[in-house]
């Protein structure tokens, strides 16, 4: 296809996000929203664009059910979501909660794997997919919008897999969540399993395909791409990476990585992603469980540089070190240049001169000894320690401190 300009631009396909901070992000351990923390942060994410927002489990408790309903009397334009067991009571109490939403869906999920299917459901393969088969259709009474997700999916046997998700098809699922329960699961082995449900279950072309990632090994951004790759086209994510153990698929790490890598795949999202800052930073405040500084895209120091080859590069131009322009979060500050034993010359006399500080050369080599001596006994030199370090006849000009 040609753009406006007139140059050829491949056509990408739409993936879905679909974000499960408020519901999978909650069960980290010691997280508990409040139904107002619920309403806030579902606010956030509509208003970014995000496809459907996973609001809760109705059916755990009368608060966490209350607190659905109020996430679903609230979102504006995103479909909102509640969880349920493939229990016909569950399912009701879901649609209940959900019923006033412009957009309701149900998410009913149940076991796969063969260590699921003996040590916890204890049930037989020809059992469990008659209750998938059953759920799903109880859940198509109330809505046309259900996802079934087969638990611990990178874990089972494919045939079986196949015989769960034809029969959730055929009952009406319109999503297939195909998850890495325990994020045990290698990129290749992501996308082996999609290929061959895609091949055992021709039917699955017609519906959703989704991926569910857990960062036990740290793989779970990786795994995601990976299912993307292979004909995912919805992808379940948590802000900040929050969840269970060791945490969900980062939200702001598979949206940014599709942006700067979205034409390579073929894809996109409709995520303004100038929202991931100010969304991060609710979540953290909300959740009481703060951001490492070392965190992809949202942490402290994402954008801050204290090598002075790296602070000289960017200076002379932000791309040299940086994927992506801290403007495209909304991050409030942008790139900064931190001063310590590692900065050069280049950032030393950038910061000085961003202080209103106006050296002569001999001047500013001065004061840079001054700052290498000083930097090598701490990890960050401060703005009024430079003050201090450059205070000299003739050096400072304007110092409103002075």
């Amino acid at each position: 296809m040609q753009n406006g300009n007139g140059s050829s631009e491949t056509r990408r396909e739409r993936v879905v996000v679909f974000d499960t901070t408020l519901r999978d992000g909650e069960q980290a351990a010691g997280v508990c929203f409040s139904k107002r923390a619920k309403v806030e942060i579902a606010g956030l994410l509509d208003a970014m664009g995000v496809d459907v927002i996973e609001a809760g489990f109705p059916a755990s408790s009368s608060g966490e059910h209350e607190a659905v309903r109020a996430v679903a009397d609230s979102v504006q334009r995103a479909t909102v979501c509640g969880l349920s067991r493939a229990i016909p009571a569950e399912i009701d109490t879901t649609w209940f909660a959900l019923r006033r939403a412009r957009r309701p869906r149900i998410h009913v999920f149940l076991s796969s794997s063969e260590i699921h299917l003996a040590h916890q459901l204890r049930r037989g393969a020809d059992e469990v997919v008659e209750m998938a088969r059953a759920a799903v259709a109880h859940a198509r009474g109330y809505t046309d919008d259900v996802e079934f997700s087969a638990m611990d999916a990178t874990r089972s046997e494919p045939e079986l897999l196949a015989r769960l998700v034809r029969a959730a098809i055929g009952a009406g699922a319109s999503t297939i969540n195909l998850p890495d329960t325990v994020g045990c699961a290698r990129p290749d082995q992501v996308t082996a399993m999609f290929r061959e449900a895609f091949e055992r279950v021709p039917e699955l072309e017609g519906v959703v395909a989704s991926f569910h990632g857990q960062d036990d090994l740290g793989m779970a951004t990786a795994n995601t791409l990976s299912a993307i790759a292979a004909g995912a086209r919805q992808v379940e994510l948590a802000v900040n990476g929050l969840g269970e153990r060791a945490g969900n698929t980062a939200f702001e790490e598979v949206v940014m990585a599709l942006r700067v890598h979205g034409e390579a795949l073929g894809v996109e999202t409709g995520v303004d992603t100038r929202g991931i800052w100010a969304v991060s930073q609710a979540v953290a405040r909300r959740s009481g469980i703060a951001l490492p500084p070392n965190k992809a895209i949202v942490g402290g120091n994402a954008f801050r540089h204290a090598s002075g080859i790296h602070q000289d590069g960017v200076l002379k131009l932000r791309e040299t070190y940086e994927t992506i322009d801290p403007a495209e979060i909304g991050h409030p500050v942008g790139t900064q240049i931190v001063l310590g034993k590692l900065s050069g010359r280049a950032g030393f006399a950038s910061r000085v001169r961003a202080l209103g500080l106006c050296p002569t050369e001999a001047a500013l080599e001065r004061a840079f000894a001054r700052f290498q001596a000083l930097a090598d006994s701490r990890g960050e030199v401060s703005d009024d320690e430079l003050f201090t370090l450059c205070r000299e006849p003739g050096l400072v000009a304007g110092d409103a401190r002075a």
